[in-house]
């Protein structure tokens, strides 16, 4: 049992998830508590985006619980997840492709701390909160200033990736889930963003799913493997990468028992 006296923020039970009887997630259980820096990593098919979709609220579970601060949130939808403070980014960029930079990051902010209806945010929040310092501020620490008045649709993906971790970050949740955040940036846009996020530790918990983990070993605090819809190890960074199946399933090193031909238990 932990002694750790930090509030849990986020909990899974024993959830799995299935498609087409294929066991996508098996039995699964992970907790954040409040202020950790943790990564999920694994090959491709390890099952990370889709329990990223069963913290989120993407898809339910077939088995297990999830709970949010001690609620349990398993049959919520995303948007009631997002209300009690929890906001993620997508593989694939997920932002209003027809708006212009700004009027996303408008959109964002008011969503998540005016609460108003979308409707009445299109049509009266938009221009009067453009220049607003909140707004201002995270053009100029993402990089976005010169592209402020560009349409989405017409952005790079890298431009299009900062513009939405800008867009969680600046919504304010408690917990901030990134989703492979470093895919398709530049090295110095990775750096960027690294900084961004290191100026965060301490004030949200963050839990990032990422291949490129040379990048964000030396950010995360802890960290958990999974491989074919199982965890394998979860910890300290390195203790976890020097575990024996993680260098077998993830690494796909092999120990020298295995060389020798001596089975590891």
């Amino acid at each position: 049992m932990s002694t750790d006296p930090r509030a849990e923020i986020i909990r899974a039970e024993g959830v799995t998830k299935r498609f087409h009887g294929l066991v996508a997630v098996n039995n699964v259980n992970f907790v954040l508590r409040e202020f950790d820096v943790a990564g999920i990593i694994g090959s491709n098919g390890a099952g990370k985006t889709t329990f990223f979709n069963l913290l989120t609220g993407y898809y339910p579970p077939e088995e297990g619980k999830v709970f949010f601060r001690g609620r349990d949130v398993t049959r919520m939808p995303p948007e009631g997840r997002v209300d009690l403070g929890m906001m993620r980014t997508f593989q694939l960029t997920a932002t209003f492709d027809s708006l212009s930079v700004v009027d996303n990051l408008v959109l964002s902010f008011f969503r998540a701390h005016k609460k108003p209806s979308l409707l009445a945010l299109f049509f009266n929040t938009c221009k009067g909160h453009r220049n607003d310092p909140k707004i201002l501020e995270i053009l100029d620490t993402f990089n976005l200033g010169d592209i402020r008045d560009r349409i989405v649709k017409n952005l790079s993906l890298g431009e299009k990736r900062r513009l939405e971790i800008a867009m969680s970050i600046l919504a304010d949740p408690s917990l901030l889930l990134l989703d492979e955040p470093l895919a398709g940036l530049a090295e110095s846009e990775i750096k960027m963003l690294l900084d961004v996020l290191k100026a965060r530790v301490g004030r949200q918990t963050i839990l990032i799913v990422e291949h490129k983990l040379s990048h964000v070993q030396d950010f995360l605090q802890r960290l958990t493997v999974m491989h074919e819809g199982r965890v394998i190890a979860e910890g300290p960074v390195q203790e976890c990468l020097r575990h024996p199946e993680v260098r077998r399933s993830y690494w796909q090193i092999s120990t020298p028992a295995e060389e020798t031909g001596v089975a590891v238990s």
